[in-house]
């Protein structure tokens, strides 16, 4: 396909708004009803919001704050932002006031976007401490008929000042665009903060726009191609996929009604291209799953036969493999009754271009996708450097992240990798890392000799496709001596319909091992109501024995695949659902492993001292701000071969 063209997000929107004025850009559903938006339109609506932005103070150089669900006003509001020269942070809507003040702090933000009261209510909270901030600007009015406070502002007052600015002033707009370069700074990508507090990572326009060719030469994606906007922009894939692409290529940019009516809007619309991270991936699967333990034994034996016929093709097909002749026979029939249904049940029947980025994802997922034809591929990269391989072509390997891909011939020199003596992977071209926002020296803390440290442990196969092992500083070793992945193992448990998340722990002072498991409450609860199992609340379902018996047997399962020192020797379950404003996941729900390692340190002694109990003791934070001690009785479970079990606890014991 032809190369993007190298320039400013706004240069390019206006580009398309004077050549294909008429042209859809965007479509959001209001209350019912979907609401569509030309390039015309979009850039009206950029150009006031940028013009009444200038008229109340704000220059080039200084950071715009948003923060809100993905609708049309966010994307306005940073294309806005751009315009101006300014950069911006996106923020995860579900932040605390406390995580937004150190992002706006951080990032030197100077006003703020914000869906609607509840995110109004966050900036208020906190702008004693943010001495920089100038205005709060909202674009849902619903509920703020009392706010007057003089930070306030409508966007629509925003606009109808930038409108008259427009009036008296015609080209000021224009002359702002021009004066933008590819390496202006365009974004702050916060990093998830795993291991410590976010950083922003810098992110030029230069390196938008090769990010988003590497996804059009990497995939299937056309001009015009429908996309649904979900992951937050927070998200760099956001940033690459939805804003960048969905505006140089161009798509059509849909957004949902809101979270809670995703997956109904993607029935309606039958999207072309959308990428979810792991998570998302999973919950999709878990539900197929979770409505068939629903079903009557005739439906799910036909179920189980379509998915059969399904992977034995479809599967087989991408592995290179060859496919029964009768298999061959019966796939229309498959499709016919039991695979195109499930597809239009998802709203992915006309779905060309699916990824997953962000996280590893069991390969079994992946195949249960492409059983159902439905092309999933993965996606690998990180925000400092960002996307590198893609799976591609008609054939690749579901247990790899796929081979490389192509850049902008503008952005820098071709990528180049290489793979260090201790097995991490190593980058150099490509758009460059430009280092954490504030940070002195931190481009020297990760790049030698012009070399991009990404700090992962990675193999290749023999056909060139990159296999994602783990953070090299996640890789743990017990104390026999061998070493294992932990989201190697977390990521093919995480397929279970029970299991949402899971965390391995063991190190040099563990002899095997062992599992903390935050069960699905939605399939498990469906679960236990068709066994006749009473339970009152979470923390009563995730101890009953009946569910320590199932996911004992889920674990049972994955343990056949590993190495018997890789193999969860015993396991509890959570007894409350893990929560970001607990501290206990990042905001795009990644394990905060230090934090949950020390919350529930009894869990992990108890785990390897042989204990079949748990007296537990731990504070937490309700959503309505009160602070309590949660008090529970967990019971830990052997999994696996019981005798192995009690030797390894015996030799912990004399240890």
């Amino acid at each position: 396909m032809n190369e993007l063209r190298m320039a400013t997000l706004p240069q390019l929107l206006r580009q398309h708004a004077t050549d294909t004025p008429h042209r859809l850009s965007q479509r959001h559903k209001v209350r019912g009803i979907w609401r569509e938006f030309s390039f015309q339109d979009v850039q009206r609506q950029v150009r006031q919001i940028a013009l009444g932005l200038h008229a109340m103070g704000i220059r080039r150089g200084e950071t715009i704050a948003l923060i809100g669900e993905n609708e049309p006003q966010h994307y306005w509001a940073e294309f806005a932002a751009h315009a101006l020269g300014c950069k911006v942070i996106s923020m995860y809507p579900d932040l605390t006031a406390d995580e937004v003040q150190y992002l706006m702090s951080d990032g030197q933000a100077v006003c703020m976007f914000a869906q609607d009261q509840e995110q109004v209510d966050k900036g208020l909270e906190v702008q004693d401490q943010l001495p920089g901030l100038r205005a709060i600007v909202y674009w849902d009015d619903t509920g703020m008929w009392s706010y007057q406070q003089p930070l306030l502002h409508t966007l629509i007052s925003v606009q109808e000042l930038g409108a008259q600015i427009d009036r008296d002033n015609s080209s000021l707009y224009d002359r702002f665009v021009d004066a933008g370069t590819p390496d202006d700074i365009a974004v702050l990508s916060y990093t998830s903060g795993t291991t410590g507090k976010p950083k922003g990572v810098i992110l030029t326009h230069r390196s938008l726009i090769d990010n988003a060719q590497r996804l059009a030469s990497a995939t299937d994606v056309h001009p015009g191609g429908e996309y649904l906007s979900y992951i937050a922009p927070a998200w760099a894939t956001e940033q690459f996929f939805g804003i960048t692409l969905g505006l140089a290529l161009p798509m059509v940019v849909n957004f949902p009604e809101g979270p809670e009516q995703v997956l109904s809007n993607i029935r309606e619309l039958a999207v072309e291209v959308m990428t979810f991270a792991p998570r998302q991936w999973e919950s999709m699967a878990s539900s197929v799953q979770a409505h068939m333990l629903d079903a009557g034994p005739i439906r799910r034996g036909i179920y189980k036969w379509g998915l059969r016929i399904g992977h034995s093709v479809k599967v087989a097909r991408l592995d290179g493999k060859p496919v029964h002749w009768l298999d061959r026979l019966l796939h229309p029939l498959a499709d016919a009754l039991v695979l195109h249904p499930l597809r239009d049940q998802l709203g992915l029947t006309r779905l060309r271009v699916a990824s997953c980025g962000g996280a590893t994802m069991a390969p079994d997922v992946f195949r249960m996708f492409h059983a159902m034809g439905i092309p999933l591929r993965n996606i690998y990269g990180s925000t400092e450097i960002g996307l590198l391989t893609c799976h591609q072509g008609d054939r690749f390997d579901l247990e790899t992240v796929g081979t490389w891909m192509c850049g902008h011939r503008e952005a820098g020199p071709s990528l180049e990798w290489r793979v260090s003596p201790d097995g991490e992977l190593q980058i150099r071209g490509g758009s460059p890392f430009l280092g954490y926002y504030r940070r002195d020296d931190s481009v020297e803390s990760k790049v030698q000799d012009g070399w991009y440290q990404t700090g992962d442990a990675v193999t290749q196969t023999d056909l060139g496709e990159l296999v994602f092992l783990e953070r090299l500083s996640d890789l743990k070793r017990l104390r026999g001596g061998e070493t294992f992945p932990p989201q190697f193992v977390e990521t093919r448990l995480r397929f279970s319909p029970f299991i949402k998340d899971i965390m391995t722990v063991g190190d040099e002072a563990r002899a095997f091992v062992a599992a903390l498991i935050n069960i699905d409450m939605s399939v498990l609860s469906r679960w236990a109501e068709e066994k006749r199992i009473g339970f009152s609340t979470f923390t009563d379902l995730s101890q009953r024995p009946e569910i320590a018996e199932l996911i004992g047997k889920e674990i049972d399962r994955v343990n056949q695949f590993l190495p018997a020192h890789a193999r969860v020797r015993r396991f509890a379950n959570f007894p409350k659902e893990l929560d970001p404003d607990e501290g206990e996941l990042t905001r795009s729900r990644k394990l905060r492993r230090e934090f949950l390692a020390q919350r529930y340190n009894a869990l992990i002694e108890g785990l390897y001292d042989g204990s079949s109990s748990v007296e537990l003791d731990i504070p937490v934070t309700y959503q309505d701000g009160r602070q309590s001690n949660f008090k529970v009785t967990v019971f830990l479970h052997d999994a696996g071969d019981a005798q192995a079990v009690q030797s390894d606890v015996t030799s912990v014991r004399s240890f």
